[in-house]
């Protein structure tokens, strides 16, 4: 003959081992979150002022001292990559009056050569001149030249 069945114990049991079935599963763990990608870099490591340039884009003929009738190139070297930079060049003529200011966007992916230049077909006025450099929008460089009379 089979003991009765206790009803209450028999479903305090069930719950028990359930519970302890549950206690014993963990969560999933979640993936870690993916850095972010590197912030692309790029810097302006130098500007050089010249003459002429070659194919390279670089200065051929380097000058900080310029002729009236002279074209006046300034090179603006970059290191880095980035999908989109902007670099700005602008020529002053002593007390920072404005000769001329001009953007390029560059994607560069590796050492870059980016040409400014700036010509007077009548002659540039004898004096102290200066080229300031921003990448986007930021201070970078500067060079200072003049122009003889």
């Amino acid at each position: 003959m089979r003991p009765p069945v206790n009803l209450p114990t028999l479903v305090l049991v069930a719950a028990l081992a359930a519970i302890g079935t549950a206690c014993k599963k963990e969560p999933a763990p979640s993936p870690a979150p993916s850095p972010p990608p590197a912030a692309a870099r790029i810097e302006v490591t130098g500007v050089e002022l010249g003459r002429s340039i070659g194919p390279d884009r670089r200065v051929t003929a380097p000058a900080e001292s310029f002729a009236p009738g002279d074209t006046i190139y300034a090179v603006v070297l970059t290191s880095g990559s980035a999908s989109s930079a902007t670099l700005t060049a602008r020529f002053t003529y002593q007390d920072g009056q404005l000769v001329d200011e001009s953007s390029q966007t560059i994607a560069p992916s590796g050492p870059t050569a980016t040409e400014f230049h700036i010509s007077k077909p009548d002659g540039w006025p004898p004096g102290e001149y200066r080229v300031e450099i921003r990448l986007d929008g930021v201070p970078s460089g500067s060079k200072a030249f003049s122009v003889g009379g």
